[in-house]
Formats: C-alpha cells, structure tokens, sequence
C-alpha cells in the first residue's frame, strides 16, 4: 500500500478474494457458446483462444517465478545483495491481478470494435507496425508517465507501494495500485487499436521488463524495454552494462550449511519457494483448498517427474552473518517412507545429496525431515558408516529437539503420557524426565535390556493433561484423553487435529532472528519466521564448528545449547 493512498488504489475485485477469477467466467462461457453454435463460417477461432491464452500467461510467468527463484536460491547471476521478505511476499500476492483486468478488457474491445473478431494468428506488417509503435510513441509516453510518478504528489499517492520492493523478482514489474494499471492499458493499448483499425492485427503479445537498477537508483532508468530515451534526457544508469555482465560472471553459491528435506503431500510442491509465493508464505494445512482440485493434474504430473527423478534441487538460500545455509529437497514424498520397497532408492538419493554437498564444500548437512526412523537408516548413521572419511557433519538435530520439548512441557507438570511410535527423542524425552524424578536408575536398567526397549510404559492411565505424542497417535486414543489436554508432539510431523476441547502444541520449533536473511517462506507447518528444531540444531552445530556427527544413536548434552542459542538470538 502507497503512503497516502490515492483513488482507485484498490482493484475493484478485492472483495472478492480467490473467487475473483470468476470475472472472466461469462466472457469465456459466451465464447464456448457462440463457437459451438455459430455456423462453420461465423466461427471465431481467435475469441475461443482468449482464455487459453490468459491461461498461457499465468503459467509463462509462473515458469519465470519459479526459475527467478531457482536462481537465487543457488547464488548465481543475483543482481541486488539483499533479501525478499515476507512484506514483499505479501505485497506481491496478487500478481496475476493484471492478467485479469488486461484479459477482460481484450474480451470487452474483440466484442465491440469493428475488427475485433476473426483476428489471424499471424501477420507481418502488424508485427512490424507493433514494434515501431511501441518503440515509439509507446515508450515515450510510458517514460514521461513513469517520471511523473516519481513526483512527489503521485509517488506518495501510487508508485511507492511499487517501489517498496527493493529486490526485484519477475511478477515485481507488474505490482501496481489499480490507478496505475488503467494508464498502463491505454498506453499498450495504442499498438493494439492501431494494428485493429488497420486491418494488420495479430496474436502477437508483449510483456514489461524488470528494472532492477532502477528499484536501488531510483532517479535513472525509467524506460520498460527500450533505454533510448533514457540516453536522450540524461537519466540512464552509467552502472547498467557493467552490473548486468557482472551478474553474469556471478558463479554459483557454495554453503556452509545444507538443510535436506522432502516433499510431505502431493500438494507439498505448491508450498516450496520454488512454487506458488504466496502459498509458500503461509504454513501448509493438514486439509487440502477447494482450488487445489482444480490444479489435480498438475499435481499428478508432478508426482510422476519426482518419482523418476531422484536428485535433490536447491530450493532456498539464507544467509546468518557470513554463514550461508541452503535448503534442498529431495524429490520424494512422506507416504514413500513408509513403503519397504521404496527404502534403497531413498537412501540413494539422500546419500547422493551427502556426498553433493561435501563436494560443495559445505560443513554441515542436517537431515531434517529425512530423519525418519531407526529402520530406514539408522537416523543418518548408515551413511556415516558407508563413508568413514566424511568431512562433512552429519546432524540430525535430536538434541536440540529433546531441549525444545523439555522447555515446552509446564514445569508444574509431575506425570505426561507418552503415546504414538517410539523414535529416537522419544527415548530421549523419556529418560531425561524420568532423571527428574530420581528414577533414573531403573530406567537405565531398562534401557540395557534392549529387548524390552520398546516396553517402556511411563503410566496406564489417561488421565493426564499433557501428552507427548508422536506418529501414530490414532483417533481412538485422542478420544480418551479429558478435556483441555495439551498435545506435545515429539515427531516432526503434527497430530491431527480431532479435539477442539483439547489444545495442540507446535512440533519442536524456535522463532529466528531477524539477523538470518532472506526468509520468505514457511517450514511446512509452522508459521512465519519459525524453524523446526532439528534444523536449528544444524545450524548450531555448524556456526560453533563441533568436530562431531550427530547421528544414530547419539546425542549432544542438551544443556550446551542454551548459551549458543541466546548469543545467537534464536527465541522459543
């Protein structure tokens, strides 16, 4: 939003929210209608098209989002050394309102103007004719406006909720106040009409530039696509040349740190930076939006390229000080961990990203979500044993897990309730409660006689109001607990939610410093600007360069890490 919001700041559709799609909705049944009954020789081909044209247009720019994005996250031909936020994210929500109002207008002008019909895929003079317009009087105006704008009258009232992006991305050139767009739609318009009443029009379509210079100058470069009359009045850039060919040269980004994770639903996908922003910017619901039906073979095809593909990608980059953390996925769903046959190729991929990131030269490789069990892997040690020269550290960050959950547990409390599948914390959990209450002896006993490990029974009743829970946790047991328990899961993945007399604890987490860069999107689950514990203890263990794995069995003393994390400012 603009400082002094002017008239028509807000897109008339706003109200609307994501129905607002449906502004197109009598424009393209009336196409599929008139098609299918006009006559063979009234038939317009090129109305029909309208809408998978607009359709083309969300995905061409969607494919540049995601691109863009792959880009950043590897380090590689960045431009501005600075970081999107979630503001931005925020900001830029609703890009493809632009789309909507340009394509409504089309439908509005093919029904009304003579020539607006029946217009030819293809035509060389009206190409021709576009280029020269648009080259000229289009750019000149678009320039002079775009000075205006920078006035401080219209700039107060308009173009500063533009410029409060100071990293560009691809959608950033189109994030204008609604005031904005209507001049914009008569500026490019003029090519248009001219190429309509002369006969000459065509399917040709043209899109704005980025002008990322412009965003960090911004007194220079207000041309769209050509720099021409930028050179005439004196306000092109002089850095320009020499920061697009540096841009180029740019290598890519070696981290100290690389957080491997994977895909949890289907829908997963839409939730990774990498996919939808705004989704991304939002914590991943355990039930799936109306509209994520409508993209259901999307996300099948999707599925398919992920099950053959095996390589993990880049997926997000952030910075702490000097120290420099990547995340990659590996392309793999949750449901697959589960399946037996499924356990060789997962820990392929997993190895492969290892062995990647040591190549890399990172430090640090934390499993996250990988960190499934004691079956699949041995909780990471499989690969420690397999590559006895690994340089690289792996953690699978249980201890800072157990530290968290400690700390979430009300210290009044003197009895919980352990339910759903035993893991690695759990144990954990379980033996540091049980040395509160001096009975530490007996449990160690316990611990000892590996066969009776998975028999450890902490209380046969249900009465108490905070349960440790874990994967597994069923509906049934969720029924038995009173009113008001408090669910404390110690797995990574949350509980369903089946009680709303009952309350249901984040899963192991800390809020991030302001101080770590470039976060813009969420960790699955979990709000904004909140990582899982198993990551941090990653984090940690790098940034205090410990020459240990944390993997298997093993585990860090949980009480170093208070210090480390203050100093730090990493808040529970």
């Amino acid at each position: 939003m603009a400082s002094k919001p002017g008239i028509l700041t807000d897109w008339p559709w706003k109200p609307l929210g994501n129905f607002k799609y449906i502004v197109l909705a009598p424009w393209v049944i009336h196409s599929i209608y008139s098609y299918i009954v006009e006559d063979e020789k009234r038939k317009d081909l090129s109305t029909l098209l309208l809408f998978p044209l607009i359709l083309w247009r969300f995905l061409h720019i969607q494919i540049w989002i995601s691109l863009s994005r792959f880009m950043t996250a590897k380090g590689s031909n960045r431009i501005v050394e600075k970081s999107i936020e979630f503001e931005q994210v925020d900001r830029e929500t609703n890009w493809d309102d632009q789309i909507l109002f340009n394509g409504s207008l089309i439908y509005v002008f093919s029904k009304t103007l003579p020539g607006g019909t029946h217009v030819p895929i293809w035509r060389l003079d009206g190409v021709i004719l576009t280029i020269l317009l648009h080259a000229g009087p289009v750019e000149f105006l678009y320039y002079w406006f775009h000075r205006a704008l920078h006035h401080h009258y219209l700039y107060s009232r308009y173009h500063s909720h533009h410029h409060s992006s100071i990293v560009t991305e691809p959608i950033t050139s189109v994030i204008h106040p609604f005031a904005e767009h209507v001049v914009y739609s008569i500026l490019f318009s003029i090519p248009i009409f001219t190429t309509i009443f002369t006969c000459t029009g065509s399917f040709l379509m043209y899109t704005p530039s980025f002008h990322s210079l412009h965003h960090t100058q911004f007194r220079t470069n207000y041309s769209l696509f050509t720099p021409l009359y930028d050179f005439i009045y004196g306000s092109m850039d002089k850095s320009s040349e020499t920061l697009y060919e540096d841009s180029l040269k740019k290598k890519e980004e070696f981290p100290d740190l690389v957080y491997l994770t994977h895909l949890t639903t289907p829908e997963s996908i839409y939730h990774l930076r990498l996919g939808f922003a705004s989704m991304a910017a939002q914590p991943q619901s355990s039930s799936s939006k109306w509209y994520m039906w409508l993209m259901l073979p999307v996300t099948l095809c999707s599925m398919m390229l992920t099950w053959i593909c095996g390589t993990s990608f880049v997926v997000e980059r952030n910075r702490f000080s000097d120290f420099k953390l990547q995340t990659w996925v590996i392309p793999k769903y949750n449901f697959q961990y589960f399946l037996q046959w499924q356990s060789e190729s997962l820990n392929s991929s997993i190895e492969k990203a290892i062995l990647e990131a040591e190549k890399k030269g990172a430090k640090v490789l934390s499993l996250g979500l990988l960190n499934q069990g004691q079956e699949l892997n041995m909780y990471g040690e499989l690969f420690v044993q397999r590559h006895p020269q690994l340089k690289i550290k792996v953690v699978d960050g249980s201890s800072l897990a157990v530290a968290v959950l400690i700390n979430a547990i009300p210290k009044q409390t003197t009895q919980v309730v352990l339910r759903g599948t035993l893991t690695k914390v759990a144990y954990v959990i379980a033996l540091t409660l049980c040395q509160r209450d001096d009975e530490h002896e007996k449990l160690k006993k316990s611990f000892g006689k590996v066969q009776y490990e998975s028999n450890l029974i902490l209380s046969r009743s249900y009465s108490q109001k905070i349960w440790l829970v874990g994967d597994g946790l069923s509906k049934g047991e969720q029924m038995k607990a009173k009113k008001g328990t408090i669910f404390i899961p110690f797995s990574q993945f949350p509980p369903k939610k089946i009680r709303k007399d009952c309350f249901y604890h984040l899963t192991p987490a800390m809020e991030t410093p302001l101080a770590l860069e470039n976060v813009d999107s969420c960790e699955n689950w979990l709000p904004r600007r909140v990582m899982s514990a198993w990551r941090i203890g990653g984090i940690v263990h790098g940034l205090e360069g410990w020459k240990e794995h944390e993997c298997g069995n093993s585990i860090s003393n949980i009480q170093k890490f208070g210090k480390q994390l203050f100093n730090m400012g990493f808040d529970l």
